[in-house]
């Protein structure tokens, strides 16, 4: 097997521009598609974050019916020992209860609908980060009276820390959701949908203000890898019974999946289409092998050399060539891509734009993962063995003597 090595190493090299051409068609396209592969996953992965980490969670517990209704008469009330045990399932990082809402809320002459969340404050941090979110005024704390007003609906409202401003709304089973509340703390969205529209309280404060003691529309899990999703939903599901509902992200946010299934899909035929100029380099390169070396071969045949060795031999050139090519392309792409792990490419002017109108913030982050390279090499593989296809029957086909005359 050593001498086998050898021989194909040495033969690459007989005709080093030829080598180092094969090798850099392979080593661009590599390059190319690691690269542009670190960032569609990593803004799939940032997507599926921020939306998540926003709102929903990776799994959220809600009563039978409540995604569907978004109605308080849908509440649940979960025990605290419960809450605990799901606090304690390996890989969960953050529990979030929360009473949702939506009520008419007016200061002055200016009204609008907004969106009440009741939260528990020091864990709702924990997911959403909310409190860096802050701008003026003072979070909220568990027996808060006070709300935390988005930016822009402070704005629409002409409102600043320290005004009340009138909640109007209806609470559990009809009952009339009503209250005159000062305004604490202002914090700010990137997302223009939830600047304009959200108000935060405590769940104490929105129990009592929706006539809803000790209940809550949902439990929010935040997981420490999305790898650990399924493990932990069913960790989740097992504590819960019939009353709840147990929702991974992808389950509540289909649009989101279907976006990322779409831009998914044109990323492939870009890979595709890479792994074509990946292809066409190795074939040609094993046709220029082969068929500059027939006189070599018809003499290493005629002094008792096996066909089958000679193939062999050949198709370890295609192999060193292509795996030359991935790893020289991969340790190229890393640089690239640890940079822009810690500066994601800022968005502007009109993809700005349609990036916040999804939701999101105008970036492009980066990401990485062993599959990435993973891919590339078994791809650039097979790709080699298809291409050893043509010395294979070219050598089985060949005939010494007429070989030697060429």
């Amino acid at each position: 097997m050593k001498l086998y090595v050898q021989l194909a190493w040495r033969n690459l090299w007989r005709n080093k521009r030829r080598t180092l051409i094969a090798v850099s068609s392979v080593f661009f396209a590599v390059f190319f598609s690691v690269v542009m592969r670190s960032m569609q996953k990593g803004s799939y992965d940032y997507m599926i974050y921020t939306s998540v980490s926003t709102f929903t969670g990776y799994v959220q517990v809600h009563g039978k019916e409540f995604w569907d209704k978004r109605s308080l008469d849908q509440s649940m009330t979960i025990e605290p020992s419960i809450v605990q045990q799901f606090r304690e399932i390996p890989h969960v990082t953050a529990v979030v209860p929360r009473l949702e809402s939506f009520s008419l809320i007016s200061y002055g002459s200016a009204t609008k609908v907004a969106s009440v969340v009741g939260i528990d404050p020091e864990h709702e941090d924990q997911m959403t980060n909310l409190k860096s979110k802050l701008t003026s005024g003072t979070y909220l704390a568990d027996t808060s009276q006070g709300i935390l007003l988005a930016e822009g609906l402070a704005k629409v409202l002409k409102v600043s820390i320290g005004d009340s401003i009138v909640l109007y709304g209806q609470g559990f089973q009809g009952a009339t959701a009503a209250a005159l509340m000062p305004v604490t703390g202002i914090v700010k969205f990137n997302l223009p949908n939830l600047n304009t529209s959200l108000i935060y309280i405590s769940l104490p404060t929105a129990q009592w203000l929706f006539s809803a003691p000790d209940r809550i529309t949902s439990l929010s899990f935040m997981i420490d890898n999305i790898r650990h999703l399924k493990s932990a939903t069913r960790n989740i599901s097992a504590l819960t019974d019939s009353r709840y509902e147990v929702m991974t992200w992808d389950k509540m946010m289909p649009e989101l999946v279907q976006y990322i299934e779409a831009d998914n899909s044109s990323g492939i035929i870009m890979l595709l289409i890479l792994y074509v100029v990946i292809g066409f380099g190795i074939f040609a390169t094993v046709m220029m092998l082969t068929n500059e070396r027939i006189r070599e071969y018809g003499v290493l045949i005629s002094v008792g050399m096996k066909k089958a060795r000679l193939i062999f031999v050949t198709i370890l050139e295609t192999i060193f060539i292509s795996f030359m090519g991935v790893i020289s392309g991969s340790i190229a792409s890393l640089p690239i891509i640890f940079y822009y792990i810690k500066n994601p490419i800022v968005l502007t002017g009109k993809t700005a734009e349609v990036m916040l109108s999804f939701g999101f913030e105008p970036i492009l982050p980066f990401n990485i993962s062993a599959g990435m390279f993973l891919e590339q090499i078994y791809t650039v593989l097979i790709i080699a063995l298809f291409s050893a296809i043509y010395p294979y029957v070219f050598i089985q086909k060949l005939k010494p003597v007429k070989a030697l005359r060429g």
